[in-house]
């Protein structure tokens, strides 16, 4: 199945949590915190968006930061993303 997300929407994908530690520890999957940061997956077209113009800045590939709460999540073929607006993006991570 195919998302394609519409107006100033964008799909992002969580970025995965490091294993080890810098020290070397090698964490669990319960322990380890999972990271802010998500890959963009698909941008919308922008367009007007209650009345105003709305240009797309965010790219596919993009390293972003969200609001810890933002957004609408789905699993789709096994795979969890989330569908948030690009005005809920906080940061380009570079």
């Amino acid at each position: 199945m195919k998302l394609i997300p519409l107006s100033d929407r964008v799909i992002i994908k969580q970025v995965e949590a490091e294993e080890t530690t810098k020290s070397g520890i090698i964490l669990t999957s319960s322990a380890q915190e999972k990271p802010q940061v998500f890959e963009v997956i698909a941008v919308g077209p922008g367009g007007i968006v209650e009345g105003h113009e709305v240009e797309m800045t965010v790219e596919v590939g993009d390293k972003v930061i969200t609001g810890k709460y933002s957004g609408t999540q789905v699993k789709i073929d096994g795979q969890e993303l989330t569908i948030v607006r690009q005005g809920d993006i906080l940061a380009i991570v570079e």
